[in-house]
């Protein structure tokens, strides 16, 4: 289990990070790009994942870790349980969708 506060701190942690709100959703960003969304209400991170990286953390426990709903999820987009997930693979997850967006051009 990780607490909505230790998703802040740990997205911010990440070097040049700002959080700015998407549409009702708190967002983290590295140059303008969203790299993740926190889903308050739901207890849930949206990970902006490449497809491949998706696969990966899905197969590690698809009750944790699970594709978006839709058009969104087959891009990449990963939702994440906060009530089910550890703090490493979590750290995890979110450097990777941190390192891919920083990698686009």
């Amino acid at each position: 289990m990780i607490s909505i506060e230790r998703v802040r701190q740990l997205a911010m942690q990440l070097s040049d990070t700002t959080e700015e709100p998407h549409f009702h959703l708190p967002s983290f960003r590295i140059r303008k790009k969203i790299f993740a969304t926190l889903w308050i209400k739901e207890k849930r991170v949206m990970l902006k994942l490449s497809p491949v990286s998706q696969s990966v953390y899905c197969s590690y426990n698809p009750a944790i870790f699970f594709p978006v709903p839709g058009g969104w999820g087959v891009k990449g987009a990963t939702f994440v349980d906060l009530d089910e997930v550890g703090e490493d693979i979590f750290k995890e997850a979110m450097q990777t969708a941190y390192n891919e967006t920083t990698s686009k051009k």
